[in-house]
């Protein structure tokens, strides 16, 4: 038996077990797999760390006890980048929903056992059963394009950890789902590169209570969907509130998430259908993080809080319960009330008939009781509040563990990963003139240094880029406390009296409030964070919106309608060439604007007005020059 048919034994033999533990409801210890991969299979594997103390903690913290940049921290952090899940397989599987319509466990696992071993960039998926989607037919049988990475040998998409548990089947997912992808042309993976084209709109429009996933939608108004008042809800005030109606809120929130293009999505708390272009992971000198800078205080920068990011705030919104009132107006028991009234699995489902109160119903079905929702969660020491410890007032941190011991394991990983080298040709000359060019052009005034940032954040009345996103935690206002932290020490579960103490503000004051956009409950103005541009040959398209977007074709090809929407991917050098030539930019925001779907999910492109063209006084060689500069900019580091 050859190595390949080997591989494709393993793996069907693993499907059949999780299929057999399910169907007989084996009362085993819990079976879960995820597929973690050695380094040599990585096309750029973690480098070796390099801190004068083994630590790279701030100096403000350098009494903390726990190691950080070690050889074992990056392997235990790169383990739980591909197969840690927080438990959110409880949320995706049992409350969402997301394999309960026409994507379903079986047609997706059954998809990658059909690929025989080989690697693949987007797993096609055949439609388990005809559903409308958002006003969408997806009839059974159809293929659909996830976007999901397939690595050679595998038998589970990347990131996607299976689990069974008491005869149930659960999926979960990891980071890596979003931030790698099989590269076809050397058969490895690049870790850290942002999923270009992971379709997570489609994937959660596909679930069958996506209205629980509503807060990261513009669907902010429940009432506009209520048809029978009689289903209402103990609110937390003695009285009683009418439900939505669940099948009109499902639709509303389908067809919103229908507009993400692939590679997108939204990931704040703002009631506003904005998604960002899923980042890249090759966090090194790229704080502060996120697109408006949100973390940058704490271990690395404010890396080891954005590391918990997804699970505290992405993927369970059932520990947000908490906030519904301060944040989106909505009384916490018709918050949790929604969510769950459409809850895939029965179990977790609310009844408004019952007269309980969701709070007390979701209390009696909690898999993880005592900390607030279904993850693996713990909350900060200033609960109910949040800070720039966690925007939602919970750290992703699992039981039997440091407090954030996988935070940190995650930084340290992050950390260590480079871009692997772009595929684009250039003299070195031609890069060394592009190099002039950008010094010229005056780009170093904020793109200086070792990976091209200052490190700031800049208003968005300056960028001039679409301005959502730049004020998304206006909402965090009325809630904001102190930013406390328990002593790195701590095991979770938590003890009743865990030490604490603060964590120390390092970027400046007129920052934090551009982050914030604080500003009486109005919402400041706002703004976004300088990026590092490392690695941008691996993460067309651009811009703080990623609404820079050209295909290879640059005369049809434009914007997001004219690739991602198209089935297009974005063509690096073409995208970049419209950042910087205003002629091009302006066909591309015309096409964004033009595009119902682009401007509901407020894609527009503009902003960023520095051009290096014609009219700037550049010439077509100057501009050729600057773009392979920066495609390559990381290639002579490696």
């Amino acid at each position: 038996m050859g190595f390949r048919n080997k591989r494709l034994w393993i793996g069907v033999c693993t499907l059949l077990i999780f299929a057999l533990a399910a169907a007989s409801g084996w009362k085993l210890a819990k079976l879960q797999y995820a597929y973690v991969p050695g380094r040599h299979e990585a096309a750029n594997p973690p480098r070796e760390p390099r801190t004068s103390d083994g630590r790279g903690f701030t100096a403000a913290q350098a009494e903390d006890p726990l190691p950080y940049e070690t050889p074992d921290t990056v392997d235990f952090g790169r383990k739980a980048f591909y197969g840690e899940t927080f438990g959110n397989e409880v949320y995706l599987t049992d409350i969402l929903g997301m394999f309960d319509g026409p994507i379903s466990l079986k047609s997706m696992l059954a998809a990658t056992v059909r690929l025989r071993g080989r690697g693949t960039s987007n797993l096609r998926v055949q439609a388990e059963k005809t559903a409308i989607v958002g006003g969408r037919t997806i009839r059974k049988g159809e293929w659909i394009d996830t976007g999901l990475d397939v690595a050679k040998g595998a038998y589970v998409p990347l990131g996607i950890k299976v689990t069974a548990d008491r005869g149930k089947i659960r999926a979960g997912v990891s980071c890596i789902t979003c931030h790698a992808i099989y590269d076809g042309p050397s058969g490895k993976i690049v870790e850290g590169a942002p999923n270009p084209d992971v379709n997570a709109g489609l994937l959660l429009a596909a679930s069958t209570n996506s209205a629980s996933f509503f807060t990261h939608t513009d669907v902010d108004n429940l009432s506009e969907y209520l048809k029978d008042v009689s289903r209402t809800v103990p609110t937390s005030d003695g009285g009683q509130a009418p439900l939505p109606d669940p099948d009109a809120l499902e639709d509303a929130v389908d067809r919103a998430l229908l507009r993400w293009p692939p590679g997108f999505i939204d990931t704040v708390l703002d009631l506003k259908n904005a998604p960002v272009q899923i980042p890249d992971s090759f966090t090194r000198g790229d704080f502060p993080y996120a697109r408006n800078g949100m973390s940058a205080n704490g271990p690395r920068h404010g890396l080891v809080f954005f590391s918990g990011v997804p699970n505290g705030q992405n993927m369970d919104p059932t520990a947000q319960a908490h906030l519904s009132k301060k944040a989106f107006g909505i009384d916490p028991e018709l918050y949790l009330g929604t969510l769950l009234q459409r809850a895939a699995n029965p179990k977790f489902r609310y009844d408004p008939a019952s007269g309980k109160k969701p709070s007390e119903f979701f209390a009696s079905i909690d898999p993880t009781p005592g900390t607030p929702g279904v993850n693996e969660l713990v909350p900060t020491p200033d609960y109910p509040n949040v800070s720039f410890v966690s925007f939602v007032g919970m750290l992703a941190s699992k039981p039997g563990y440091r407090i954030g011991e996988h935070l940190i394991g995650l930084a340290a990983y992050q950390d260590a990963l480079d871009p692997p080298p772009s595929r684009i040709e250039a003299a070195p000359e031609e890069v060394e003139l592009g190099r002039r060019v950008f010094e010229k052009a005056g780009c170093i005034a904020c793109h200086a240094g070792d990976y091209l940032t200052n490190n700031r954040v800049i208003a968005q009345s300056i960028i001039g880029t679409e301005p959502t996103r730049g004020k998304a935690l206006s909402y965090s206002e009325k809630a904001w406390g102190r930013n406390l932290m328990y002593d790195w020490s701590t095991p979770v579960p938590l003890p009743s009296r865990p030490k604490t103490f603060r964590i120390p503000y390092e970027t400046p004051a007129e920052d934090i409030e551009l982050t914030l956009a604080h500003d009486g409950g109005e919402g400041g103005e706002g703004g976004y964070k300088i990026p590092s541009l490392w690695g941008l040959y691996w993460s067309a398209p651009y811009l703080h919106d990623g609404g820079v977007a050209v295909g290879k074709d640059a005369g049809r090809q434009l914007g997001i309608p004219g690739t991602w929407y198209a089935g297009v991917a974005p063509d690096p050098v073409n995208s970049l060439r419209a950042l910087l030539d205003r002629g091009l930019r302006e066909r591309v925001v015309a096409a964004n604007r033009a595009n119902a779907d682009a401007a509901g999910a407020r894609i527009v492109g503009q902003g960023h007005e520095y051009w290096i063209d014609a009219s700037a006084g550049f010439t077509k060689r100057e501009q050729d020059a600057v773009i392979r500069y920066l495609l390559k900019i990381n290639d002579s580091k490696q």
